[in-house]
């Protein structure tokens, strides 16, 4: 059979079948009205004829947009700057691509108000099937507006999070709680922690950790600072710490975005990585094994949770599974920004090279 020059339409799978463009749409959407004879030779033509529905076409169809929606209520720039959203955005894709499913991403800077009104105005619109959620947070507003809108949503987060919606990911106090241990066994006793922003709980989650692996390990959790997981953040939480009285001699961060631009503060204020203060980033960035030294991080399944929350997303919308490499779980990448801690007495601050 060969077909018409140009772009093949449903008219075109019509007459080369003999039937009317209503039973190709009732053969295509698996639809009752028309004879399995039928249905067969107007599924082998389409294929012949290299014919598909458009996205639209199918969605007017199945009365669904055929999409999902992501509302990033995150400062801009983090977006930008930080890998972690680019391999979970290629997680996603990587489920939704194939099954012609688009992802619809809403970047929120302008507060609860403005992300609560992002959300309603995509369902309400129906231009998603449901919701990609991240970041949960303590008492979080958007489940209460999500339960509203009445369309599924999946969260990627902490497994054990207590939240409505079902969440998929990583344990968020393992990776952190590798990493401190390696630290305690390299020697060290002063160990920094720089967290997340404290209302979001795998960041919470995280600090929980830090805090109770010192406890359990006899040391005061005493050097606490709290950012918000962007490199001008984790650069400003760094010169707080060094400032102290007593600087410490390793620091653990919440992500490698923040990690690497304490590490630029640290040499830029004179010390050296690790023999006078060493550094553990989290997620484990491109970036990582080019920083200079390469930086001791936890690195953790990015990818695999976003495919694996795009499918759980998928399967509740059309209730078709959809199958996904089991999720990889968090390890500690032993590199070069970790060494024992300085013999002597604490080291004092020591003055800026600015």
């Amino acid at each position: 059979m060969t077909p018409r020059p140009g772009r093949i339409t449903i008219a075109d799978v019509a007459r080369a079948a003999g039937v009317s463009r209503s039973a190709v749409s009732f053969a295509l959407n698996d639809r009752p009205g028309i004879g399995t004879d039928t249905r067969a030779r107007i599924l082998r033509v389409a294929d012949e004829l290299g014919w598909r529905p458009s996205a639209r076409a199918r969605a007017l169809a199945s009365d669904r947009a055929n999409a999902v929606g992501f509302v990033f209520a995150r400062p801009v720039e983090l977006l930008s700057a930080d890998p972690f959203f680019s391999q979970f955005l290629a997680g996603l894709e990587m489920v939704l691509s194939p099954l012609d499913q688009a992802l619809v991403l809403q970047v929120i800077t302008g507060g609860q108000e403005a992300e609560a009104a992002a959300y309603r105005r995509m369902a309400h619109a129906g231009r998603v099937d449901g919701f990609v959620l991240t970041d949960a947070r303590e008492d979080d507003p958007r489940f209460a507006v999500l339960e509203g809108t009445g369309l599924p949503a999946v969260l990627a987060g902490d497994a054990t999070a207590q939240t409505p919606y079902p969440t998929l990911g990583p344990d968020e106090s393992a990776g952190t709680t590798m990493a401190v241990r390696h630290l305690l066994e390299l020697g060290h006793r002063r160990i920094a922690y720089v967290a997340g922003p404290s209302n979001m709980q795998h960041a919470r989650r995280r600090r929980d950790a830090w805090h109770d692996a010192m406890v359990a390990a006899g040391h005061e959790p005493d050097l606490l600072v709290h950012s918000d997981f962007t490199g001008p953040g984790g650069a400003a939480a760094t010169e707080q710490l060094l400032d102290g009285p007593q600087p410490p001699t390793a620091i653990v961060y919440a992500n490698d975005l923040m990690a690497t631009a304490g590490m630029a503060s640290l040499h830029r204020d004179g010390w050296r990585i690790p023999d006078e203060v060493s550094v553990i980033g989290y997620d484990d960035i491109t970036l990582a094994a080019h920083t200079s030294p390469p930086l001791t991080t936890v690195r953790q399944d990015v990818v695999g949770i976003g495919r694996l929350v795009a499918a759980e997303l998928l399967a509740r919308i059309g209730g078709v599974p959809v199958a996904t490499p089991p999720l990889r779980n968090p390890e500690l990448v032993v590199r070069d920004t970790t060494a024992p801690p300085p013999s002597g007495p604490p080291r004092a601050r020591r003055s800026r090279g600015r």
